[in-house]
């Protein structure tokens, strides 16, 4: 099968369509024009960017390089986490606890994926660590970053009921539990609908992006199921820990709901 190439002006024109969003958000009053384009010549600018890096990097396939653009991944996934919540834990805990949960949830999903199920030869060959790490941190940094925004939320506006519950006897794990659980499903919701409509009302973006590139369709199906089990494995243990984590950090060793642990964002 031919893989027909994509030339400059035919990217051109799509993004001809997205400025013409932009100009209808605008004529609409929306506030989202702005917004838009430069969302769009951020994805055009870093993606060509990372192209080149991954063309140097799988030429190379040196294992401390793969190692350093994975440590880069992380780190940029924990400064969307904190940049995106409204509460955000004060200091530098956001950051702290939103990377380690990422760091223990997808990474050791991802050595399991490429130790024990694909095993390229070597483990760590860019072609597979780098793309599945990519969209493990990808997804998992969308549940973590809803998960401790919706815990913290959450706290700020029922301290009270919170506190009530302190001072009739409960233990800070009881006092907090039902804000918890709905913080977890909050963080795991989105994988689980994208798993539930996957195939019947949508194609996954892996799975079409194989497909256009030629790879047979049975075969892009197989590894499109697999990385859909792996990323919500990643997203829902990397979610619990965040949100685990996170609340406990809300009071302090006599249990005590410590309020000045949340940053109002404006």
């Amino acid at each position: 099968m031919t893989v027909i190439d994509l030339n400059i002006w035919q990217l051109g024109m799509a993004a001809m369509l997205v400025v013409l969003l932009a100009a209808c958000t605008w004529y609409a009053r929306l506030g989202l024009g702005k917004s838009l384009l430069i969302a769009a010549a951020r994805t055009a600018i870093q993606l060509s960017l990372i192209g080149l890096v991954l063309e140097a990097l799988f030429s190379v396939a040196r294992l401390h390089w793969v190692a350093l653009m994975a440590v880069i991944m992380l780190l940029l996934a924990g400064r969307e986490v904190m940049a995106r919540q409204r509460y955000r834990l004060s200091g530098g805990w956001a950051f702290g606890i939103g990377t380690l949960s990422m760091f223990v949830s997808s990474f050791a999903v991802t050595l399991l994926t490429l130790l024990v199920i694909i095993g390229p030869d070597p483990w760590y060959t860019p072609q597979y660590a780098i793309p599945l790490l990519g969209m493990m941190l990808g997804n998992t940094m969308t549940g973590v970053a809803l998960g401790l925004d919706r815990l913290t939320e959450s706290v700020w506006r029922q301290r009270a009921l919170i506190e009530n519950r302190l001072m009739l006897g409960q233990p800070w794990q009881e006092a907090i539990g039902d804000i918890r659980r709905e913080a977890m499903r909050g963080g795991m919701i989105p994988t689980i609908n994208a798993m539930a409509a996957a195939g019947i009302v949508s194609l996954p973006g892996m799975m079409t992006g194989q497909i256009l590139a030629g790879s047979p369709p049975a075969l892009a199906v197989k590894y499109q199921i697999l990385i859909m089990f792996t990323i919500c494995v990643g997203t829902g243990f990397g979610t619990m820990a965040a949100v685990l984590s996170g609340s406990r950090r809300l009071f302090d060793q006599r249990e005590r709901l410590r309020m000045d642990r949340i940053r109002r964002m404006h």
